[in-house]
């Protein structure tokens, strides 16, 4: 017999994902979620018409975030020259802005002070409040090799508007030390209501619609919450690079906090899973 989540069906801009769980054991195979059809690449990788500065912003943070697939371009070859040799990544990754200045954009001074992402590298913090033009020769200097073909120039002014208006300070809601949301720095019903009339539309109303993980190991919303609170506060402030995801840039820092605060309260694993269905309904279901 074979039961369905509750949460199987759960499904928004052409993100979706189906959890099927085996009668009698614990495995679960869930299906990698879908990026975006051809009708979504507007979207996901064009500009409107007429672009709000919070539009921008986001379109900046994902840049920020992974500029080729932010982008739709090709992925970089070897290691960026500008990263330090005695860091530890390698490859194409170490062309990304947060590989060396942080998800919370604290560079060695913040989560990124230890540890295999350490490059010494400063933050961009500094850069906050200055207008984008004069943070856009900053972005095209020997330090940040990244050519027109890459980013162009009007791109490029999306990051630059991103690095002037868009960087928030996590200290007083992320610990440092921990790398854990604290808890009651935001408003943790302001953050349910949040979630649950927008967020929920594909990860569920208790972030299990949609997982990440492979084989045993589940990788929810919730879980990514829980290890990681400064990328996840980066990608629903901006949305995840590449993927037709919405994001919270149009909504207030603090709102975006109360978000994180609930978030971090979800399930990380599957042991209070809630399955429903049976062979009739399935049958049902089938026609």
């Amino acid at each position: 017999m074979r039961v369905t989540s509750l949460l199987t069906r759960a499904t928004a801009l052409a993100v979706s994902a189906t959890i099927a769980l085996a009668a009698g054991a614990n495995a679960q195979e869930s299906a990698r979620p879908q990026e975006h059809g051809p009708n979504q690449q507007y979207f996901v990788h064009g500009a409107p018409q007429v672009q709000s500065l919070e539009w921008t912003i986001a379109a900046g943070g994902r840049i920020y975030d992974n500029w080729w697939e932010a982008l739709d371009r090709d992925m970089p070859e070897g290691t960026n020259p500008a990263y330090p040799a005695s860091a530890e990544q390698s490859g194409p990754g170490t062309y990304r802005c947060k590989e060396c200045h942080g998800w919370d954009y604290q560079g060695a001074d913040g989560i990124y002070s230890s540890g295999s992402h350490y490059t010494g590298i400063i933050g961009v913090m500094g850069v906050s409040g200055q207008p984008p033009e004069s943070i856009l020769p900053i972005l095209r200097d020997e330090n940040h090799p990244y050519t027109t073909d890459m980013i162009n120039d009007e791109e490029m002014l999306r990051v630059a508007t991103f690095l002037s208006e868009g960087l928030v300070d996590m200290t007083p809601f992320i610990d440092r030390e921990t790398r854990q949301v604290i808890v009651g720095s935001g408003d943790l019903d302001r953050g349910r209501a949040i979630f649950q009339t927008t967020c929920a539309a594909c990860h569920g109303f208790d972030g299990r619609a949609l997982d990440w993980g492979q084989g045993d190991e589940h990788n929810f919303v919730g879980t990514e919450a829980a290890a990681l609170p400064d990328e996840v506060f980066n990608k629903i402030s901006n949305a995840h690079p590449g993927v037709a995801m919405l994001n919270m840039r149009a909504f207030s820092v603090q709102d975006r906090i109360n978000v994180m605060n609930y978030i971090a309260t979800l399930p990380t694993g599957l042991d209070d899973m809630i399955v429903v269905g049976d062979d009739d309904d399935q049958d049902q279901d089938d026609g």
